[in-house]
């Protein structure tokens, strides 16, 4: 390295440059400046990083079709949930939900303790300054005569700097470094969650509101139905059994309005929690059956696709950490070099703390070797290697969750799809059914038991429709979240 770089007061030249010589001060500078450059490079004995194998199966248990569809790494939360209602609710949160809030204190934090691991590789130069003075009497003066002493110092100093020969400090920053980019990937896996979130709250209230809708409808029809057999048993063409049963099928259905209206609200409050505040105005949204998810979705490998979710990467990052602190802990067998110095001027008189042959100088380099300890370093070392072998542990348990959670959601939304146009068929047999029943009432040709039962029916497929389909559309928000979010926004 180039001797110019080393012309500042760090410099640990000998006393008065002058009286020992331009030649000893070049070559003390060259053997500082060496030292240096050995302490910021170093060695390193943290291990090398091998990444472990998935330990999950190679391709998904259910085919999947990769052809002609689009990858979610290009498309914003924006381009795949499109309504704008849903948009509005999902940036609210983005902007007031507190969870998020705190992850992303988190992630600041996070970054901040690595910005003071990584300073702890360089030298910590402070600039100082002083002065004293000291009075002392006539009896206790050398000269017999009273005495005022004072002394004034400016100059630079380097505290406690580590040489870091063995890399222990290379490696705690490195482990620094992995727990925040650790953190960060934490925060984006809450952002993912936080959107998934919102969209499956927002699909539970519109199944909610719709089933109460339904449920009103039929309470409507019920009501008109015990009237009109009222007015008929008032001509005897109806008993009192028939309205009986007429009355209790009505009040069956008061009380799961009722229920629906709880959850409803529950609902509500839900989606509120997570979104922190509404916005003020919000357009109107659609219905179950108009919500448009992108469905054309490139699945990809196992492997494409675990490893770029944020809780796989945040593993993995905690897996390099507790790598790294493996090296911090070998590194401690090793001796340990500071170095204190200091560099300056010093003068009686303030007026003259800069004038020539005021140069003062200090140099303390320490050597630790531990010799005994009681067995700490090396139980230091085992913890470390302990919380490696953890650290390969759980981050094999989380891709082995995270390709559960994929092949739950292919599944899914396989099972789904058909489930839903069953159930559809199924609301649209019941519909018939029941008018066919109400007409046979009308004839005389069927007791009024058969239209409850028809009734009963049609009402339970229309609610189980409304379950389905926002199933369907759950597993279309959890996508988001299970292939790793789309490009960030």
């Amino acid at each position: 390295m180039n001797k110019r770089h080393f012309h500042t007061p760090l410099s640990l030249a000998g006393e008065g440059g002058r009286r020992l010589g331009e030649g000893r001060h070049l070559r003390e500078r060259a053997a500082f400046a060496a030292l240096l450059c050995a302490a910021l490079t170093g060695c390193s004995l943290m291990p090398d990083y091998l990444r472990p194998e998935p330990p999950v199966a190679a391709s998904w248990p259910k085919p999947v079709q990769n052809e002609g569809g689009r990858e979610l790494a290009a498309l914003g939360w924006r381009d795949y949930f499109t309504e704008p209602r849903l948009q509005g609710l999902i940036a609210a949160a983005l902007e007031h939900n507190r969870d998020l809030r705190i992850a992303v204190a988190r992630v600041e934090e996070a970054g901040a303790l690595y910005g003071i691991s990584r300073a702890d590789r360089l030298p910590n130069v402070n600039a100082v300054a002083s002065g004293s003075s000291a009075h002392t009497p006539a009896d206790l003066s050398m000269t017999g005569r009273e005495t005022v002493s004072r002394r004034y110092d400016a100059g630079v100093s380097l505290l406690s700097f580590e040489l870091d020969f063995w890399g222990r400090v290379k490696s705690l920053s490195e482990a620094a470094r992995s727990n925040y980019l650790a953190t960060e990937e934490a925060g984006r896996l809450v952002r993912l969650s936080l959107i998934s979130d919102v969209a499956n709250a927002y699909f539970t209230l519109l199944e909610m509101e719709e089933r109460v809708q339904v449920a009103r409808q039929t309470l409507s029809s019920r009501e008109e139905t015990r009237m009109m057999i009222g007015k008929r048993r008032e001509v005897g063409l109806s008993g009192d059994l028939d309205f009986l049963q007429a009355d209790a099928a009505t009040q069956l259905v008061r009380a799961e309005l009722e229920n629906l209206e709880r959850q409803r609200a529950a609902a509500e409050n839900a989606l509120t929690l997570l979104v922190g505040k509404a916005p003020p105005s919000l357009p109107a949204g659609c219905s179950l059956a108009g919500q448009d998810l992108v469905a054309d979705l490139v699945v990809g490998l196992p492997s494409e696709v675990l490893l770029r979710r944020p809780d796989v990467l945040a593993a993995e990052n905690r897996l390099m950490a507790a790598n790294a602190n493996i090296g911090a802990a070998r590194a401690a067998f090793f001796p340990r070099i500071t170095l204190t110095g200091i560099f300056g001027t010093a003068s009686r008189a303030l007026s003259g703390l800069f004038e020539a042959g005021s140069d003062t100088w200090s140099f303390q380099p320490v050597l630790t070797l531990p010799l005994f300890n009681a067995g700490r370093l090396g139980s230091s070392l085992d913890l470390a290697e302990v919380r490696k072998v953890i650290a390969v542990a759980e981050y094999e348990k989380t891709i082995q969750v995270a390709f559960r959670e994929v092949a739950d959601l292919l599944e899914a939304r396989a099972r789904l799809t058909r489930q839903l146009e069953a159930q559809q068929a199924a609301e649209k047999a019941q519909a018939e059914a029941l008018r066919l029943a109400q007409a046979r009432y009308q004839a005389g040709i069927s007791s009024y038991l058969e239209v409850l039962d028809a009734e009963r029916s049609l009402f339970a497929s229309r609610q189980a429709r409304l379950q389905v389909r926002r199933a369907q559309l759950s597993v279309a928000a959890q996508w988001y979240k299970a292939l790793g979010g789309g490009k960030a926004e």
